[in-house]
Formats: structure tokens, sequence, C-alpha cells
């Protein structure tokens, strides 16, 4: 799996750079992400995008559409298989309602069904499995949506700049101290807490899903401004939680704030934390650039923990009985 991240950069520009066909959907003021698991951190990521925007989203990880669709909603699918259930679910739910859609996946059973149903489907190729091949599946999308996402090209040529720029950091081709992926990797000891800003949450849960899936560990997502008026408690018993802190560089004032006191908690009650800040750039750059750093620490940490990442028979155990 390691060889793959290794060219997650070249993979994402290689996909910006192809021959996918965009495509314009007039008047679009709400965007449904239908995906599950490694397909689903991908609608997760756009969804953040569109907050900056004008167009309604809603994250759909399950069977049920929202009841506010119409004919200015957009239903975008995305299966890395093609074969997802709850993802079909929705895609057949969709096909009978008066909405545009969107599919994208390696083949499977959604391409057939988007064929058969004259549904607007872009193929893209998987790349070892769906979690790998989250730069495929984003830039191919970002190309394709190029009318609707609401970044410039030079953004997202900047972005791929940046990535290439990580990529060079944490590679297994430098395995020293100056690897921050591999240092985070070696600093966890023990069930992660991560917190992180509203606007860095589909980072956050990438995370904690990639640590579940590659270091088969359990983690827990805590947004910082909510945690204060709960979470935070949970630190008041002895545990084996090590909280990790997911910080944006331009957070908000009153974020910024709020990340001064968790810190001052910390210190005085003596648990160690660890942080891990973004890049300066849009917010494609910051999270593509977070998630690339954090996914590629959860398969050190697999590595350190003597486990081989790739497997997943937990998630096979429960798609034979679906």
């Amino acid at each position: 799996m390691y060889k793959v991240y290794d060219q997650w950069s070249q993979i994402a520009k290689d996909a910006y750079n192809s021959e996918i066909e965009t495509i314009d959907f007039k008047d679009i003021d709400h965007v449904v992400f239908s995906g599950m698991g490694g397909s689903g951190s991908i609608g997760d990521l756009f969804s953040s995008i569109l907050s900056k925007s004008n167009i309604h989203t809603t994250i759909v990880k399950g069977y049920e559409l929202p009841k506010t669709i119409d004919e200015n909603t957009l239903v975008i699918t995305t299966s890395v298989s093609g074969n997802t259930v709850e993802t079909l679910t929705i895609l057949e739910s969709a096909s009978k309602k008066n909405c545009k859609i969107l599919g994208f996946s390696s083949g499977g059973l959604m391409e057939s069904f988007c064929v058969k149903n004259n549904i607007e489907f872009r193929k893209i190729p998987k790349i070892h499995s769906p979690r790998a091949s989250f730069p495929n599946f984003v830039y191919s999308i970002l190309k394709t949506l190029d009318f609707i996402i609401p970044i410039n090209k030079q953004e997202i040529i900047k972005s791929l700049e940046l990535l290439e720029n990580v990529s060079n950091k944490i590679s297994s081709k430098n395995l020293s101290d100056t690897n921050p992926s591999l240092e985070l990797a070696n600093w966890i000891d023990g069930i992660p807490v991560i917190y992180y800003p509203w606007g860095l949450e589909s980072t956050a849960i990438r995370f904690k899903n990639s640590l579940q899936e590659n270091s088969k560990t359990h983690a827990i997502v805590e947004n910082i401004i909510e945690s204060g008026h709960n979470g935070i408690v949970s630190w008041e018993r002895t545990s084996d939680m090590v909280p990790i802190m997911i910080e944006g560089i331009d957070d908000h004032l009153r974020t910024k704030e709020r990340w001064n006191i968790l810190r001052q908690y910390f210190d005085e009650n003596q648990i160690k934390y660890k942080e891990i800040f973004s890049i300066n750039g849009g917010i494609l750059s910051k999270i593509v650039c977070l998630i690339y750093l954090l996914d590629y620490s959860t398969i050190y940490y697999a590595v350190r923990l003597g486990i081989d990442p790739t497997p997943i028979r937990s998630i096979d155990f429960i798609k034979k009985r679906l």
C-alpha cells in the first residue's frame, strides 16, 4: 500500500490532466453526496469546499435521501468499487425523483445501472483500494464538476504542487526524523482523540477512518468548540486516550482562543498532546495535504504495530451478510 501512497501527488496530477468529460448542471442550489467509507470521505471533502459557496450540501451515509431534493438538486453517488449497497440504494431512489444525478465509480453495478437508465456517469479507475484511490477520485471529480465547484484552476494547480511538496517529506524515501507522518506514528501511544475545527471536519473523519482501517485501532473525533460543552469532562479520569489537535493556520479568532484554552487545560493536567497544523493555502490545499500527511501516518503506525494495513476482514464480514 505504501507504494501507492508514495505516488499520491502524481496520481492526483494525472487525474486532473485526464480526458474525463466535464459537465455543467444548471441552477443547482443543493448537492447531495452519497458514499460510504473511502468513497464517503470524498463527499466530506467536497461538502467542506462548497461550504464556502451559496450551494447547500447534504452528506448521506446510509439508505435515505433527504426530503428536500427537487429539480435544483444534484445527487452525486460515489462508490469506488461500484458495488456499495447503501450508495446503490440512493442511486435507485434518486432515479425516481425530479433531480439531477451523477455517478462516479470504477465500474460495477453502479456503471450498469447508470448506463441502463441513461444517468450521467464517469468511470474512474480504482488504485489498490477505495481509501488509496482518494486522490484519483478527488481530482477527477474536480475536473468533472468544474462549473459547480468554486475553486479556480490556479488553486487546483497550486494544491497539486503542495501535494508534491508533502510527498517529498512523508514518503517512504524519507524515513528520517524530518518525516512528520512517521513522527506522528511514533508518537501515538493509546487511543487517539482527534480534535478539529468545523472547517477541517472532513480531515478529522478521514483520519479516524484511516486509523481504524489501516492501523486497526479505535479512534474518536471531537469538534473543538462542542467538546468544551461535554467531551472535555472525560479527561477528569485517567485513561489511555491521547489527544491529537488538527488546527488550521487561519482558524477563526475565537477558535484559536479555544485551542489556547485546551492547551492550557492539557498542560495543567499533565496530559500529553500532539498538534498538527494545516499548510497555508486554499481550502482544497489545506484538506488534501492534511489528509495525505495523516493517512500516511496510519500506515507507518500499522507497520510499527506489526499490522498489514491492507486487509479489512471485519468489513468483509459485514458485506458478505448484506
